[in-house]
């Protein structure tokens, strides 16, 4: 089968097309800080929107992966005038909604709307930059939970390791 031509709308963030691996640092108030490593992988179908995916792992002081840690899925979303929509959902019981914009090769977005199931950590609003820094994929990701206010919570720097490849 090939692969779908890309939509028009989703020019300002083609950038993010592929996979991309690497690693970061998380912690939280709530929790000690620790390294941990990254995939994201994004993809589209031909329609006004990229597939997202990523997951990540604790490592340990050699890089090693110990175990797996978070992981969410979704959709970006192109609207007109370099605005943004992102869906996103996670095995913990958290949905999010975020809006935002692109300018060149930086991406700002701020929660709209959240759900969370019974079972599921408060969780009550995140913010998330990204940017395209010497070809790296580098982001920053603020969160309010679990009584605390909206502040630092995970970084990373990842690396593109493969162009979008369409999945059969």
């Amino acid at each position: 089968m090939d692969a779908p031509e890309l939509h028009s709308d989703l020019e300002p963030i083609a950038f993010l097309l592929g996979r991309w691996e690497g690693a970061g640092v998380v912690g939280y108030p709530t929790m000690e800080s620790v390294n941990f490593g990254q995939e994201i992988v994004f993809g589209h179908t031909g329609k006004p929107f990229l597939t997202y995916r990523s997951r990540t792992w604790l490592l340990d002081q050699d890089g090693n992966k110990v175990r797996p840690l978070a992981t969410e899925t979704g959709y970006w979303r192109a609207q007109p005038n370099r605005r943004l929509e992102v869906l996103l959902a996670h095995p913990t019981g958290i949905v999010e909604i975020y809006v935002g914009e692109v300018v060149f090769h930086k991406i700002e977005l701020r929660t709209d709307m959240v759900a969370r199931t019974a079972s599921a950590k408060e969780y009550t609003a995140g913010h998330r930059l990204y940017g395209l820094v010497n070809g790296n994929l580098m982001y920053a990701y603020d969160m309010a939970a679990v009584g605390q206010p909206l502040q630092s919570h995970a970084s990373a720097e990842l690396k593109k390791v493969a162009d979008f490849t369409p999945e059969d």
